[in-house]
């Protein structure tokens, strides 16, 4: 009885021919290549896969996985976009291909897919804020409730971009920040929304001022614009934007594990907290800037030289203009810093800054700190 041979298997090519699985390029199950999503087809991701292990492949080198004519198809969209390119050794010979750099090739793809995930991420966290505002609308709640820091920084920064009047900051003197901390909100919002021509006002505690950095960031601040008062104390974090929707932290005292906030619509609290700011904004002491900071501050020391011709009877008029650091010294004093914390910020000896006070209280006739503010105020000394 004539009996059955099982048919055999196709071998692939002898030579360097790989599995799909050694050369890298099989999916696994349910998984995207991660090529294909930078914009690669299937057939020409498994080429250029190919062609990465294999430099100066034959286009019969390459056949297996691929027919001859996909495998040609492929190689021709690879070099039409610059992914392979191809060489003849003579006229007559087969055509040897050779992958691109992927730094080269794919480099930019992912750039572009990079850009085009941020904006996406930004127009579903606009989507998302614009979502809980509307709900909030329709249910006619004062006050909702934004858990995780991720969701307190998003709608910190979409009430500040979308503020078309003013925005106003209680800013305590918080060592670590919970959502944002104070530099990255003035890069990331502050300094756009002022070129919008947003006022901005902020009350600052004091101890911001002893910290160089943060201090110099409040500098500049002033200098573009902002209106900022120094108080001895804040007493609670908050951000207003046109005095339609305030943020602030629901528990302050223990915000750092989970920090959950109040976003409080208009009504009567929202009312009290617009209260509750101007009465801090007006307690405190307006920082000035630096004059070297901006150009009225050169305007003002040309308007204060001193004149060829001096009112015997006005002892003001008789004191010389003082320099930009003198100024700076009076200014800080003005707020409220010790000597200590003055010398701190303006990177000086702590006796160079007495020294300078002395200097400025013999100027001005002064015997103590009081006289010297008040002759300060009357001289321009400090405006």
């Amino acid at each position: 009885m004539p009996t059955s041979v099982p048919e055999r298997e196709p071998q692939p090519r002898t030579g360097d021919l790989r599995t799909a699985e050694e050369d890298g390029f099989a999916e696994r199950p349910g998984e995207a290549s991660l090529l294909t999503l930078l914009g690669l087809g299937a057939h020409e991701e498994v080429v250029y896969r190919l062609l990465v292990d294999r430099p100066r492949s034959e286009p019969a080198d390459l056949t297996g996985v691929l027919g001859p004519q996909e495998v040609r198809r492929a190689l021709d969209t690879l070099v039409e976009r610059g992914f392979a390119n191809v060489r003849r050794a003579e006229p007559e010979a087969a055509p040897r291909y050779q992958a691109a750099s992927p730094l080269l090739a794919l480099g930019p793809l992912l750039e572009a897919r990079r850009t085009a995930l941020h904006q996406a991420e930004f127009q579903v966290t606009d989507l998302v804020e614009r979502h809980r505002t509307a709900q909030a609308r329709i249910s006619g709640a004062p006050v909702e409730v934004l858990s995780g820091a991720a969701a307190i920084r998003r709608r910190l920064i979409t009430m500040q971009e979308r503020a078309r009047s003013e925005v106003c900051a209680l800013v305590p003197a918080m060592r670590i920040p919970t959502a944002i901390s104070f530099e990255d909100n003035l890069d990331a919002v502050e300094l756009e929304s002022m070129r919008r021509g947003v006022l901005q006002r902020s009350v600052v505690e004091r101890g911001w001022l002893e910290r160089p950095e943060a201090a110099a960031s409040l500098d500049r601040l002033v200098a573009q614009g902002q209106r900022i008062s120094v108080v001895e104390e804040v007493p609670v974090k908050m951000v207003m934007a046109d005095r339609h929707v305030a943020l602030l932290p629901l528990d302050p005292e223990h915000d750092e594990a989970e920090p959950v906030a109040l976003v409080v619509h208009g009504s009567g609290l929202l009312t009290a907290l617009v209260a509750l700011f101007e009465q801090c904004f007006e307690r405190g002491r307006l920082l000035r800037a630096f004059d070297g900071a901006t150009e009225e501050g050169t305007k003002r020391r040309a308007r204060a030289a001193p004149r060829e011709t001096v009112d015997p009877v006005d002892p003001v008029e008789a004191v010389d203009a003082i320099d930009a650091i003198d100024r700076r010294i009076l200014s800080l004093l003005h707020v409220g810093l010790t000597d200590a914390a003055i010398a701190r910020q303006l990177g000086m000896g702590h006796r160079t800054v007495q020294r300078r006070l002395g200097a400025l209280m013999r100027r001005a006739g002064a015997t103590t700190r009081f006289q010297l503010g008040w002759h300060a105020g009357r001289a321009d000394w400090l405006d």
